[in-house]
């Protein structure tokens, strides 16, 4: 048979040297699945190995939206345009992931759940944090948290800063756009009303009818719209993902299950980036 050789340029010996496996620490992220249903149901390592990818494509979310709010505090726009646009591919893989899960079927999923106990992804520390970083704030989800005395450290600060919104808000003030005082100056730890600010929508309403004077904040507009829709898609497909399995039964976590799911879908991040679409009149030529 023959066999291709080796080019002589590869490195062979690596004896007190990095590695592949070194550098990403594969012994540890390889040895973290450990099904605990007994005897090991076949089905258990794909429900934990899509939840320990998910969790990884949300900490860089979290990497990625940190930086985007940073880059608009400075009032720099373009940065978060490519960091924006990552986010939105990230979020694409956590929608497609959910087709992998849905190849579990109910008669499956019941072989193993109860080992879960309480253990629910309402609890993701993570996923509360995109939650808050985009703007949805509320305080009281912290409580899910206080046996991680660490975690609630981290999401009471998030908590207490501007969202990504609201820096986007505060550059369209500082630039001297409408913004009504009280939408960039308030209790940070307070989610926006759902119905939005008659104010905002005014100042988006200037934005989106002059996108040649405006391009750099009229293009930080679609990027936010872009990262809501992903993150609605990825929150509906979830949705339609726990009813295929497990019906109308109550989340592990305690929840009603799908239909808790559900009014999340129905949040909305940045209520006036909508509702702007049917302001919008024709420009003046």
């Amino acid at each position: 048979m023959d066999q291709r050789p080796l080019e002589p340029g590869i490195h062979r010996d690596f004896r007190g040297e990095m590695t592949y496996s070194t550098y990403l620490d594969l012994e540890t992220l390889l040895s973290a699945q450990k099904p605990l249903s007994r005897p090991v149901h076949h089905d258990e390592m794909l429900f934990i190995i899509q939840h320990h990818v998910s969790e990884l494509w949300m900490k860089l979310v979290i990497h990625e939206m940190e930086e985007a709010i940073a880059a608009v505090s400075r009032d720099e726009l373009e940065p978060a345009f490519k960091v924006l646009a990552r986010v939105k591919l990230i979020q694409q893989q956590l929608f497609n992931m959910w087709a992998v899960l849905e190849t579990l079927t109910p008669s499956e999923y019941v072989e193993f759940r109860g080992v879960l106990q309480h253990a629910s992804g309402f609890q993701s520390v993570q996923y509360r944090k995109i939650e808050f970083l985009m703007g949805n704030k509320h305080p009281g989800m912290i409580e899910v948290h206080r046996h991680d005395p660490r975690a609630v450290a981290e999401l009471e600060a998030l908590l207490s800063r501007p969202s990504l919104y609201d820096e986007f808000l505060r550059h369209m003030a500082r630039r001297g756009l409408p913004v009504p005082p009280e939408d960039t100056s308030r209790d940070w730890r307070e989610p926006r009303p759902q119905a939005g600010s008659r104010g905002v929508l005014a100042a988006l309403k200037i934005v989106y009818e002059n996108p040649d004077t405006w391009w750099d904040v009229y293009e930080m507009a679609e990027k936010l719209v872009d990262v809501e829709q992903a993150f609605q898609l990825w929150r509906f497909r979830h949705m339609k993902t726990v009813h295929r399995i497990i019906g109308h039964k109550r989340g592990t976590g305690g929840s009603s299950g799908v239909g808790f799911l559900r009014q999340m879908v129905d949040h909305t991040f940045f209520p006036e980036l909508w509702d702007v679409r049917t302001e919008i009149e024709r420009r003046a030529r």
